[in-house]
């Protein structure tokens, strides 16, 4: 599909979140109930063939919620329209399973109109749900698994057999890949041979640094609400160990006032770094 970065065609090497990099990391794949593998895969297994858009509601300050971890109306209901427009525009859904513990989401396409429009093109209702989860932690009896729709998790080779053959009972298909934590490039490239092609990121904090980090975002989306939430252990948009000498850089598309926030669009340059090596003149 047509790239607005000039990320897709390329390749680079990509450092997995356990620390380790690797051009052609091991992939695993264990099908859920009733899964056909060789029917899904496409010969393709690159994470550079799918877009991936990040999309997050912060403060004034950059909080996703409070040090709690419990959520805050951040934004209101032309916000989460908006969100729900663009999960019917993607093949799925994709969270950290720290998000699914705390508010334990659907991830559903809301409006009937949309579901119907995705129906028409042949596609189901819903777009399907991925959960990033190194240790296999997601419950079995998680809200994303009600509706029965299509559901992956990316694990790693330190998850626990039991739980991963528990949620392959409650109906997810498991992908593996990485050693101690979830290599995402890996993962992705995965899901892009299932005939992904465009996947919306909702949080966390964690999940977005590492998708950040390894160059695998396209675009960013930020609702940013009129509050303060404040806290220096509340989670922000980009958590994890963060940048020291290599910042991805961004292109500022779009400002948009909604509500009494407003929305902000990058565009995303994974290969341009912007080398902190800078003096910085305080005077």
């Amino acid at each position: 599909m047509t790239d607005q970065t000039g990320r897709r065609g390329e390749s680079a090497t990509q450092s997995g979140t356990d620390g380790q990099t690797s051009t052609e990391p091991e992939i695993k794949h264990e099908g859920g109930p009733g899964s056909d593998t060789e029917t899904q895969m496409r010969t393709t297994t690159d994470a550079d063939d799918l877009r991936v858009v990040v999309n997050a509601a912060v403060s004034v300050d950059g909080k996703l919620s409070t040090q709690k971890r419990t959520q805050v109306a951040i934004s209101g209901d032309a916000d989460f329209d908006r969100v729900d427009q663009i999960r019917a525009e993607s093949d799925a859904v994709m969270v950290g399973v720290g998000t699914v513990l705390a508010d334990d989401p659907r991830l559903r396409v809301k409006d009937n109109g949309r579901r119907m429009a995705r129906q028409d093109r042949g596609e189901p209702p819903h777009p399907a749900r991925i959960v990033a989860d190194s240790r296999a932690r997601t419950p079995d009896d998680a809200a994303l698994f009600e509706d029965h729709a299509q559901t992956y998790l990316l694990v790693s080779e330190a998850a626990p057999a039991d739980r991963v053959e528990r949620l392959r009972a409650a109906g997810a298909t498991v992908f593996t890949a990485g050693t101690d934590r979830v290599d995402l490039a890996g993962g992705l490239g995965q899901l892009a041979a299932t005939g992904a092609e465009q996947i919306l990121v909702e949080g966390g904090g964690e999940i977005i640094f590492s998708l950040f980090e390894q160059g695998l975002v396209d675009r960013l989306s930020v609702y940013v609400g009129s509050m303060v939430i404040g806290g220096r252990d509340a989670p922000t948009l980009a958590d994890g160990e963060g940048f020291v000498d290599d910042l991805s850089t961004l292109s500022l598309q779009t400002v948009n006032r909604l509500g009494d926030g407003v929305v902000l669009t990058y565009g995303v340059s994974p290969k341009s770094l912007l080398k902190a090596e800078k003096t910085i003149d305080r005077d």
